[in-house]
């Protein structure tokens, strides 16, 4: 992420400010309390939670935290996870009491699996059934992915879907999708063969296909509402993942922003469904939450989820990065590899994370949204300086150009959660744990 790294100090003036504003926060594991700290936050429509790792617990367990509190206390009815849409269905279904949607394999079997595999989310999830137990069904809240990776799933389940309400379409659909049929498993081989095999694409194909799906809503949206939209969503995917696979092998500026479109898209069709006052929050990481227009990224041309959204809400959008300086993370080596606990590098010293590590506090809340004084401290964090990004793959020996880039913080965040020391993410085995509950989505 960098090529021509620049030696910056941390100003004094920069610390000091950092501490005179910083709120301290309680653990997140006293939940209600963690989640009263972010009161302010709910007037808005939507919450962006970020994070600086996929895999560490007190990014998750203080999401929840604060998710709970907006949930309970400030109206917010919906959840949207950096995550696979059949996926996340299995937990929307736990948590909203609803039968399980078809599927072919396991749920979240596809690499990253801790990333949403993990005890932490089992918690969470726990909490929301629980929540929406007392709940009349229009007002439980939901819990959806956005992502874009599910092709073979999201197929299935619009077959799936259309075998049951209409068999004949089902079979027009099973035509149209078998142009696909053979690339499945390996989605990104047909990517391949499209851009250098000269094999024609099947975009036609899934196009028609989304269109048949929303010309028959009247007919569909009668029988059930919420699995047409399921159904429709589910088409969408399957469009997008067919361009994604594509622009892989034409840039990696342009299959990001094909990501991030489709997950605010995703976004928009979630809130349009559960009508005008709906409110969402966000879980994802802090590259997709973080307005991109104050970062390297958008600087070479990528958007993402939280510049869209900062776009299209203004002031209705709040964007919150989380960040830490050392303790252990759970990743792998390699995309695809198999998950290690490891242990993350002290932040650089010309990093914001360095600057937050100075001010001496462990675990804080610094708001620049709704400071009166803000302005001296926004116009200290308008210096462009690093900021660390650790995805799934981590590579500690070769930090600087793996995992860090530059940022203009004030701009990128509206607030930042800060951890001085952080821990692993506890993954789920292969079985469902000891104690839930049958219907728990990792063990069906």
């Amino acid at each position: 992420m960098i090529h021509d790294p620049i030696e910056r100090d941390i100003s004094p003036a920069l610390v000091d400010a950092l501490r005179h504003h910083a709120e301290p926060l309680p653990s997140p594991a006293l939940a209600d309390e963690f989640g009263a700290c972010f009161d302010r936050f709910g007037d808005a429509r939507l919450v962006l939670l970020g994070e600086a790792t996929h895999g560490t617990s007190e990014f998750y367990r203080a999401r929840a935290a604060i998710t709970r509190h907006l949930v309970k206390h400030h109206g917010f009815g919906l959840v949207a996870v950096e995550a696979d849409w059949p996926d996340a269905a299995r937990i929307d279904d736990y948590v909203r009491h609803q039968a399980p949607r078809p599927r072919q394999g396991d749920v979240f079997a596809r690499f990253p699996t801790w990333m949403w595999r993990n005890v932490e989310v089992l918690e969470f999830a726990d909490w929301l059934r629980g929540h929406n137990a007392g709940l009349p069904e229009e007002r439980r809240v939901s819990f959806h992915g956005l992502d874009v990776y599910s092709l073979n799933e999201s197929i299935h389940a619009v077959l799936a879907y259309l075998a049951r309400v209409d068999p004949q379409e089902a079979a027009s659909a099973r035509a149209r999708y078998g142009c696909l049929t053979p690339w499945q498993d390996q989605p990104a081989h047909y990517g391949r063969a499209v851009v250098h095999g000269g094999r024609p694409s099947c975009e036609d194909n899934v196009v028609a296909q989304l269109r048949e799906l929303l010309a028959r809503q009247l007919v569909y949206i009668e029988q059930d509402g919420e699995r047409w939209f399921d159904a429709v969503q589910n088409a969408r995917i399957v469009q997008a993942a067919e361009r994604y696979y594509r622009a892989m092998y034409h840039s990696s500026t342009e299959s990001w922003n094909l990501r991030d479109r489709h997950m605010f898209g995703t976004l928009q069709a979630l809130l349009a469904h559960r009508g005008d006052n709906a409110k969402a929050v966000v879980w994802a990481h802090n590259s997709h939450i973080g307005n991109a227009a104050a970062t390297a990224m958008g600087w070479q041309g990528e958007f993402n989820i939280g510049e869209l959204c900062r776009t299209a809400y203004g002031d209705g959008a709040v964007l919150i990065g989380f960040g830490t300086d050392t303790g252990t993370v759970a990743a792998a080596d390699d995309w695809g590899g198999v998950m290690r606990i490891k242990t993350v590098r002290p932040a650089r010293s010309d990093s914001y994370e360095h600057a937050f590590r100075r001010t001496g506090l462990v675990r804080t809340l610094t708001d620049w949204r709704h400071r009166s004084d803000r302005g001296a401290l926004e116009a200290l964090l308008r210096k462009p300086l690093l900021e660390r990004a650790i995805g799934v793959v981590y590579r500690p020996e070769t930090e600087l150009l793996s995992h860090y880039f530059e940022a203009v913080l004030a701009e990128q965040f509206d607030a930042w959660v800060w951890f001085e020391q952080t821990s692993a993410v506890t993954p789920l085995g292969a079985e469902r744990p000891h104690g839930a509950p049958e219907t728990w989505p990792f063990g069906l």
